[in-house]
């Protein structure tokens, strides 16, 4: 067959090119007395975990928080005891919200082996379905800043409460107003720990560099809506940027963000922050004493929400002047918690 002309095939009125695919063939390889599960990763790096030679075989461990042990034990031990027969290894937890390793052993390396790809990839696939626990942020709570807002919130219900969904209800705690950079799930201590260290190691390796050891001032002015219908708005935000122009703080959201995903300890969700204080949130609605924190939630709550009429709202505040700030620090801020300031408490902060 010439293979700079092959045979074409007519298909529901489309053209297509049959190419000759020369396939090679093999020896069969002699089966090994273990037999790798459907979930395994085959091609796994025998590097890629530490295991350990014993005189029983091998062992792996693996540090899990103990919030995460039971998509591991599953229902009625029926996880674990799936993994230990189809891996042909014995894996043991430590007691429920006892904090420590989980060991596996086996007799054959790459059986010790595909039991953690496994228990990686149920950990990996659980965690995702973890609410978020803290968020990284810059604090907007500062007195001049609560005293413009409770104005707006005062001028906005003057002035547009007959609009469909408007009510006091929606409106953010301006004690906790905030840009939120990033979510994090951290189920432990450790998992804490290493956020915290990992934001001082952003200080000193660009932070400092980029803000030049100093404060960064910002404006808070004007407001923008989140959706693409603003009469069917659910988050109605302040718009934040530099008052000298520059992208300044988009270069330290965008690099913090960057470097917490590539630890491992934030999921990545848009290629650029988007810089913005929520004011109003439909989410707010639903329980008056849920914590405002964030304008992310899970897709349940979205079946929950009722969408205000933004309409008015949009074109009368358009340029309202909530003030300047002082940017000094990025907080590790713990959701659903409060400090002596009415704040988020603080996990850790550069």
């Amino acid at each position: 067959m010439d293979v700079l002309r092959p045979p074409l095939i007519r298909i529901g009125g489309r053209v297509y090119r049959k190419n000759f695919i020369q396939e090679q063939a093999f020896p069969r390889e002699e089966e090994e007395d273990f037999c790798a599960g459907p979930g395994d990763c085959a091609d796994e790096p025998c590097d890629a975990f530490v295991v350990e030679e014993t005189e029983r075989g091998f062992q792996c461990r693996v540090e899990v928080p103990s919030p995460l042990y039971k998509y591991i034990i599953g229902k009625k031990g029926e996880t674990k005891k799936r993994l230990e027969t189809e891996t042909r290894t014995s894996i043991s937890i430590p007691k429920p919200g006892v904090e420590g390793e989980i060991v596996i052993t086996g007799q054959h390396r790459s059986g010790v082996i595909s039991a953690r790809t496994r228990i990686e990839v149920l950990l990996d696939s659980f965690r995702k379905k973890q609410p978020f626990t803290h968020f990284l942020s810059f604090a907007l709570n500062q007195p001049a800043i609560q005293e413009r807002f409770l104005q707006f919130k005062e001028e906005v219900l003057e002035k547009c409460s007959k609009d469909h969904g408007v009510s006091s209800s929606l409106f953010q705690n301006p004690a906790k107003l905030h840009l939120t950079l990033g979510t994090l799930v951290l189920l432990n201590e450790q998992e804490i720990q290493r956020a915290r260290d990992l934001l001082q190691r952003c200080k000193e390796d660009f932070v400092d560099q980029i803000t030049g050891g100093q404060p960064l001032t910002v404006e808070v002015a004007g407001v923008e809506y989140m959706n693409d219908d603003p009469a069917m708005t659910d988050v109605l935000y302040a718009k934040v940027h530099m008052k000298d122009g520059s992208d300044r703080l988009q270069m330290v959201a965008d690099q913090l963000v960057e470097r917490f995903v590539a630890s491992g300890l934030m999921l990545k969700e848009w290629d650029r922050v988007k810089l913005h204080a929520t004011v109003m949130n439909t989410l707010f609605r639903k329980d008056p004493t849920e914590e405002r924190n964030n304008t992310m939630t899970g897709k349940s709550s979205f079946k929950e929400r009722e969408s205000f009429n933004g309409q008015n709202i949009l074109k009368l505040f358009e340029n309202f002047h909530f003030g300047e700030v002082q940017l000094d620090s990025v907080r590790l801020s713990q959701r659903f918690s409060s400090d002596a300031s009415g704040y988020y408490a603080t996990s850790g902060q550069l």
